[in-house]
């Protein structure tokens, strides 16, 4: 349809921001709201809050700096004024005019030259005046005005989104197609769909400012509640059709628990008792088993991993593991290879990774083909259109979030030798990331789920300490202690060497106050605590460090250390004389082997390394991790890097290294990795710092693009949402048409609608 005030151009600069139809523009929400019908005095503004301000421009300034021009606006409300303050701000120069009213809003601070106020970086509307037409007054004077994100510098910022959006409303009016039964709605007791669009666009005089401000209007949890809901009820119809798949109905023979447990090496527990259950049920059914297990570092997925792997190849098929880096599918292979040489039986182990030579790579293709390997391990390397598997019935895919989905279904899909794809195999994916059930029930809403939630009996908790970087010397002289007694220890940095530009491994917070993009408004005063060293490591025990919270400010950024230049200082200085090596993402596959075997045959006291450790490597005998630069890690990773301690029986120790500079957002992270292991907490606190935009970090994980839901402060309304999906579903196929919600029209214009959204908006449908 025509939208007045979008032209072809204006249609060029929409399509990149993803909106492309007029129903596009309609639910690119307002961000946030205005309260123009009762503005904020300047008289009740208190420093520390964030408020929305309209008030009368008196004038402006460019100050020229040293370091930055800074532009300085001051509006006023009679005698009182309030100072606006941009730094970099020299494009705002001649913008404003005595005389003009403008909104700004932003949060309020004391000002030290004055007993004004202040407000730095805010964002700003200038309104309109009495000479401008009717229409503009009426939608941004008097009333809740929407505020929303630009879709294309000033030309499309609000202004020209509220016309756009208003001329588009009314010339639907009584036109907007609802999605869903009115049964549904009445029952939710939501508005109709035409109803939430208007009032979530303008809302009405009566509407609560708050509920507006936390998108819990009526309106909007109309919005929220309908894009949920057709998530779960493309997820529900996803999962029944793999169950309509072909699939293989493996037999659990009294041989098949017998070379289960011949390989066990430990007693399991009660949770890979539970999950190994659900896993071999799932394994008899006829389709296709859809399964993600999900465990937090050392709850022994592998072991699980591997039983199931045995069912299959107990009923003459072959299994494969497909993990992220080769020296994690390296570790796999050397581990699976030391279980199965307990069993009577001999299987063949084939692994498979882009740096064997091309020999052994034909050989070991080989194997597979004939189904001569009844396990195959590796990584990329087993998608390659060169594998061909005579009996595929098993796949394990470890660390699930760094595959695509595309890479998880060509294993999947992958032909036999005659070229037929026969019946599909069972799919197992796990995940060493903790994931909090409203992110799981989203990201992975097509797999059932188990979780591990309980360690193997004679972990011991891993000492976690907080300790400030002058105070080195004593870091390493714990880590030589423990080298005396015959243990090992990691040291991690962020960065190979030089700049972090162009280094794949970092995976930094983004905090603006830890990338040197925070204003000093947010700069929050601190305080030096001085700290008693003496006690800080007695042989017998790890004493806490002092907590150090903060730091003076310092005019420039500390240098981050990296893993190559502190390899070598530390070789030479602190740690000389002991064998220090070094492992980072730029060796090449080889060499990071053979630095890891190494490493795990004790030939090296001390790994000096990146994040390239964080997944999979597993050396019992490392009782220290050294994590230089915490504060610029997010949780996720912190925690995964101090699961590689605490795999032996001896007590490990975890320290956090930071610079002198730690942001709130960074104490938070830090204050919870020192109170806790708990990988389940500490994801929900991650999801609750990050936003599930940034918990994964990538849109390949498979996380749907929302427009108008958000995962963590929606959580009730997904589980909500996720129940009247299969309830929808369920009556749906009601052999009782009078069971099912809604007319017959109503549900045929629900699953029309989930097709274009599942489709269009979603890009979850598995191919083919």
């Amino acid at each position: 349809m025509y939208v007045r005030g979008v032209g072809p151009r204006v249609a060029e600069m929409l399509a990149p921001k993803g909106i492309l139809t007029a129903e596009d523009l309609l639910y690119h929400l307002p961000f946030r709201y205005e309260d123009r019908q009762n503005p904020r005095s300047l008289d009740e503004l208190k420093a520390g809050e964030v408020a929305s301000v309209i008030a009368e421009v008196r004038g402006s300034i460019l100050l020229r700096t040293r370091k930055a021009p800074i532009f300085e606006l001051t509006v006023g409300q009679g005698r009182r004024a309030l100072k606006c303050i941009w730094f970099n701000g020299t494009y705002l120069n001649g913008k404003f005019h005595a005389g003009q009213t403008v909104a700004v809003y932003g949060r309020v601070e004391a000002s030290r030259s004055s007993s004004n106020l202040k407000m730095i970086q805010p964002q700003f509307e200038l309104l309109p005046d009495a000479t401008a037409d009717a229409e503009t007054r009426l939608l941004e004077v008097g009333r809740i005005t929407p505020v929303y994100e630009s879709l294309g510098g000033a030309r499309l910022a609000s202004r020209w989104q509220r016309k756009v959006i208003f001329h588009l409303l009314e010339g639907l009016r009584g036109a907007v197609p609802e999605c869903l039964p009115q049964e549904l709605l009445a029952r939710l007791d939501l508005p109709d769909r035409e109803t939430a669009l208007r009032e979530v666009h303008f809302p009405p005089e009566s509407t609560s400012f708050a509920q507006l401000q936390s998108a819990a209007t009526p309106a909007h949890r109309r919005l929220i509640f309908e894009e949920l809901f057709f998530l779960e009820l493309g997820l529900d119809l996803k999962r029944r059709r793999m169950r309509e798949r072909a699939g293989i109905a493996f037999a659990t023979t009294d041989k098949v628990r017998e070379a289960i447990r011949e390989v066990l090496p430990f007693h399991p527990t009660q949770a890979q008792k539970r999950a190994l259950g659900e896993i071999v049920a799932d394994m008899r059914q006829p389709s296709p088993m859809r399964r993600l297990l999900q465990g937090d570092v050392g709850s022994g997925k592998t072991i699980v991993a591997l039983q199931a792997m045995l069912v299959a190849m107990e009923n003459g098929y072959q299994a494969a593991l497909m993990a992220p880096t080769e020296i994690l599918a390296t570790q796999h292979f050397l581990a699976a290879r030391k279980l199965l040489e307990r069993s009577s039986r001999r299987y063949r182990i084939v692994l498979l990774t882009g740096s064997l030579d091309e020999d052994r790579k034909r050989h070991a293709r080989g194997l597979i083909n004939r189904g001569e390997a009844q396990l195959v391990i590796g990584t990329h390397a087993l998608i390659e259109e060169k594998v061909e598997f005579d009996r595929l019935g098993l796949v394990v895919v470890d660390e699930q979030h760094r595959f695509g989905v595309m890479q998880r279904f060509k294993l999947m899909k992958k032909p036999r030798p005659d070229g037929t794809e026969g019946a599909e195999p069972d799919v197992l994916v796990m995940t060493a990331t903790p994931i909090p059930r409203t992110l799981a029930l989203s990201l992975y809403g097509d797999l059932d789920l188990s979780v591990l939630d309980e360690l193997p009996p004679g972990r011991a908790p891993i000492v976690t300490r907080r300790v400030v970087g002058e105070r080195a010397d004593e870091v390493w002289g714990f880590v030589r202690k423990q080298v005396a007694l015959g243990r090992q220890a990691y040291i991690v940095y962020p960065i190979i060497e030089g700049t972090k530009d162009d280094q794949p491994e970092l995976d930094f917070s983004h905090d603006d106050t830890e990338t040197g993009m925070e204003t000093p408004a947010a700069r929050p005063r601190k305080t030096v605590r001085k700290a008693k060293t003496a006690e800080l490591f007695p042989m017998a025990a790890f004493a806490p460090f002092p907590s150090r919270t903060s730091a003076p400010r310092t005019k420039t950024a500390e240098p981050l250390k990296s893993a190559v230049e502190m390899h070598e200082k530390l070789r030479a200085g602190p740690l000389a004389g002991l064998r220090v090596g070094l492992l980072h993402g730029r060796l090449d596959a080889g060499e990071k082997e053979i630095v890891m075997r190494r490493f795990q045959r004790g030939e090296i006291d001390v790994l000096v390394a990146t994040t390239v450790i964080e997944v999979g490597v597993d050396v019992p005998n490392a009782t220290v991790m050294v994590v230089e630069h915490a504060e610029r890690f997010g949780l996720a990773q912190l925690h995964q890097l101090r699961g590689r301690v605490g795999r032996g029986s001896a007590r490990s120790y975890c320290v956090l290294a930071t610079g002198p500079r730690v942001s709130p957002l960074g104490e938070e992270r830090l204050n919870a990795m020192v109170r806790t292991q708990d990988g389940f907490e500490l994801a929900e606190l991650d999801l609750s710092m990050r936003g599930p935009g940034e918990f994964f970090g990538t849109r390949q994980a498979g996380l749907p693009d929302f427009r108008v839901a958000d995962l963590l402060r929606d959580r009730q309304l997904l589980e909500l949402a996720k129940t009247e999906a299969a309830r929808f579903a369920n009556d749906s196929r009601s052999p009782n048409g009078n069971a099912a919600e809604g007319t017959a029209a109503e549900r045929a214009h629900v699953w029309a609608r989930l097709k274009d959204a599942w489709q269009r908006r979603y890009g979850l449908v598995e191919a083919g």
